[in-house]
């Protein structure tokens, strides 16, 4: 197992296993090492590039018991600009957070919800995922301390302080306790990020990882403008019509990919949904089942989808587009490999086309588009 020759704790490494997670990407492979070191990083990656693991098994790996001894005092800090990444990377941290063998709690706080209730669950929480907006009022609240704090991780630290976050940041570093080992990962090396680095990290390991060059050139992609309510019928319809086996979908929550599998199966085509409110045994058997084509559809998370690593996968369908292009070409990558064509199919709504002509921009390739409205499908 790749994840313990480099020092990744073996009930972790045996967690990753299960979920199918047996390949190093670049930057895991490169920045564990030093985190397990006790080493701050400086860690330029790109949004796909699995940075997320990169830091999440080292902290897990490093925590070694370690459990709250005063409560909603935390040992682990990631902020994070945006409520969807809060909610991905708590994700990471709970689906193997499960395997330790010691009290562990992760739990993510964000604006635009309420507060009480995530003060309410702040009780013993280990690893603490937060936006820095709704961190700072818990704080104020007088609702988690940080005397305890042993990491801190700013991710996606260039959209952090694009977004306004600055002074917000500034604040949060002034709280926390000198003595800690500090992560910080980026896309870009801004000025402004250049600047949070000189103040937070302490004669850091510098670790960059270029964007990956996706050859699409075998992927034949086409797209589909319809209507959110004729979505289900359309995918429905395009999977029988044109006999598709062996379908990847991808959709951007646990609820939407469960709604998905349950209309197909409704409809006798034989699918499943894989997300980590599944339990592992169940997802095991899901994708293997997938892989040997047993099962016809596979409905994925992004989250969990980088554990799906099948050779010769011949579709992938966009039923919601992600929140990024690379996220996209990380997508549609599944298939078109080894010299082998794929085809990937793009699910367009009214609210979709401008960050899908954004996406078709970022990966300079033009998808042809079909109009739903002259197609002739049953709605069921």
């Amino acid at each position: 197992m790749p994840f313990i020759k480099l020092g990744i704790t073996k009930y972790l490494g045996d967690k990753l296993a299960e979920e199918g997670f047996n390949k190093l990407y670049p930057i895991q492979e490169k920045a564990i090492p030093f985190i397990l070191k006790g080493k701050d990083v400086l860690a330029l990656a790109p949004t796909g590039s699995g940075k997320t693991a990169a830091y999440v098994l080292p902290i897990l790996t490093n925590l070694k018991g370690k459990t709250v001894t005063t409560n909603r005092h935390i040992n682990v800090l990631v902020l994070v600009p945006t409520r969807e990444l809060a909610i991905q990377v708590e994700q990471v941290f709970r689906l193997f957070g499960k395997s330790l063998p010691f009290q562990f709690k992760s739990f993510a706080v964000y604006g635009g919800a309420s507060i009480n209730p995530q003060m309410k669950s702040l009780q013993n929480v280990n690893v603490l995922v937060a936006t820095p907006g709704r961190l700072i009022e818990l704080v104020e609240s007088n609702a988690l301390h940080f005397s305890e704090l042993s990491f801190l991780v700013l991710d996606e630290a260039d959209k952090m302080l694009n977004l306004g976050f600055k002074k917000e940041v500034d604040k949060i570093l002034s709280l926390l306790p000198k003595k800690r080992q500090n992560l910080l990962f980026s896309a870009t090396l801004s000025q402004e990020v250049r600047k949070i680095e000189q103040l937070v990290l302490h004669q850091p390991e510098v670790i960059e990882i270029k964007s990956e060059t996706n050859d699409l050139s075998l992927i034949q992609q086409t797209g589909y403008f319809v209507t959110a309510e004729k979505k289900g019928p359309l995918l429905r319809h395009i999977i029988q019509e044109e006999k598709l086996n062996q379908v990847l979908i991808f959709t951007s929550s646990t609820y939407q990919a469960d709604l998905v599998a349950d209309k197909l199966r409704k409809n006798d085509i034989n699918a499943v949904a894989i997300h980590s409110k599944k339990s592992q045994g169940k997802r095991r058997e899901a994708l293997a089942d997938f892989k040997s084509g047993k099962l016809r559809v596979l409905v994925a998370t992004d989250l969990l989808s980088r554990g799906i690593d099948i050779e010769f996968l011949p579709y992938v369908i966009n039923y919601e587009l992600p929140r990024s292009p690379k996220d996209f070409i990380h997508r549609i990558g599944r298939t078109g490999r080894a010299e082998n064509p794929g085809k990937a199919i793009t699910l367009v709504t009214e609210e979709d086309k401008h960050h899908f002509r954004v996406i078709q921009k970022k990966m300079k390739r033009w998808v042809t588009m079909i109009d739903s409205e002259n197609l002739d499908f049953m709605q069921g």
